[in-house]
């Protein structure tokens, strides 16, 4: 019996696929998740076009996905340190499928907020697991911070521009994008059941034990809660920038610039977002503090570019301080995931990367839906000068309290 066993687990394990590619396969997961949530912002306009709704609904399409994600983190973002990684991702990548193919068969605003919503709970359920499970697959000690930091600004533009692309170029494009994230999400599901478990598998010693895991909750370990306090406003700073982006970026293109085409909307989120993961992979073996707070410094610079563009009306400066912000997302997001990543323990990385993202989330959809309905009062160019203050403000924040911090510390 003990040898028939023995060769049952063999052959269980015999049909992992290595660490090396299991890392890749969660990794492109993330970009696809990320692609998805994205891949909508293009198509804004037309649906707006096509059903009339005001700029206070579009808003509020927009909030409602980042409102289901954070409810979900805030519930099962640590479940995946109890039950494991993958079943929390598959399942998450299945329910993505739904999301996108009520986006397919949307006619109307109810069923197109009930996509996002749909969209948000897989999100939500599979960020703190896809983070964590990349720390856990890494090589090595910097590819895993890197590639937790590149997929999300990786899959928000290559989503935004696709669309964009679909949108602008091809038939049906409210079918189109849809359908080809449905394939890679569908072949994604089919990988991850190849991937090794690497989850300490705490399990739960009762039904109490269970109803409490599940309750919400924001999980910081106490020896990781001074630096994590001090990262917060650079994390919200990025995220906050990303959301208005996303949200307002094509409106801005076509109100304030008067250019009233798909593409360059994509291609401005896809600016910001590119040049965020290229300046993640070339500072990628900095010092993490010193990579974050030069990247606040120059997210705030390249905000500081786009508001002075909005007033001059160049859109030619509006793209270089985007690119410029958005070298500075990436910075200082890596220089974030690498300092956590770093002190967190494995068998709490569920919770405390689930608590990072709710942070995040909460910047990239609150202040994206205030200045929604502040456009109405103050206008778009007033909104873009507040918001962009707010921005500057946040990421300043962080580098005055880490210079402190190394002041005390010297």
């Amino acid at each position: 019996m003990v040898g028939v066993a023995e060769r049952s687990t063999a052959r269980r394990s015999s049909v992992r696929m290595p660490h090396r590619y299991a890392f890749w396969v969660v990794g492109v997961s993330f970009v696809v998740l990320m692609a998805s949530s994205a891949a909508p912002s293009p198509l804004y306009p037309v649906y707006q076009q096509s059903w009339g709704f005001s700029a206070i609904t579009l808003t509020t399409i927009f909030a409602v996905y980042a409102l289901a994600l954070l409810s979900t983190l805030l519930t099962v973002g640590s479940l995946s340190d109890h039950i494991g990684r993958r079943p929390i991702l598959i399942a998450s990548l299945l329910l993505l499928i739904v999301g996108l193919v009520l986006f397919i068969v949307a006619d109307s605003v109810p069923v197109l907020i009930a996509a996002r919503v749909v969209q948000g709970i897989a999100a939500g359920a599979a960020t703190g697991a896809m983070s964590a499970a990349i720390i856990d697959l890494q090589p090595d000690v910097s590819t895993g911070p890197l590639l937790n930091s590149i997929a999300p600004s990786l899959g928000l533009a290559g989503g935004a521009l696709g669309a964009g692309l679909l949108v602008q170029l091809a038939p049906a494009p409210e079918i189109l994008v849809f359908a080809l994230l449905i394939a890679a999400a569908a072949i994604l599901a089919i990988a991850l059941l190849f991937v090794p478990e690497t989850s300490a598998l705490r399990g739960f010693d009762s039904r109490r034990h269970l109803a409490s895991t599940l309750l919400p909750r924001a999980s910081i370990p106490k020896s990781v809660r001074a630096p994590f306090f001090l990262i917060a406003p650079a994390l919200f700073a990025t995220w906050s920038l990303g959301g208005f982006h996303l949200s307002l970026g094509p409106s801005i293109i076509g109100t304030v610039f008067g250019i009233d085409n798909h593409i360059v909307g994509g291609l401005e989120i896809f600016a910001l977002f590119a040049s965020g993961a290229v300046a993640a992979a070339a500072v990628r073996n900095g010092f993490p503090r010193t990579v974050m707070m030069s990247g606040a410094t120059v997210l705030a610079a390249g905000v500081a570019l786009t508001l002075v563009s909005v007033q001059i009306d160049s859109i030619v400066l509006y793209f270089v301080g985007a690119v410029i912000a958005g070298s500075g997302w990436g910075a200082t997001f890596l220089g974030a995931m690498r300092t956590l990543g770093a002190m967190v323990p494995a068998a709490e990385r569920g919770g405390v990367f689930a608590t990072t993202f709710v942070i995040s989330y909460l910047a990239f959809s609150v202040p994206a839906v205030v200045a929604g309905l502040s456009v109405h009062r103050l206008g778009l160019s007033t909104t873009v000068l507040v918001y962009g203050a707010f921005v500057i403000a946040l990421a300043l924040i962080s580098v005055v309290g880490f210079s402190l911090a190394q002041r005390r510390d010297r």
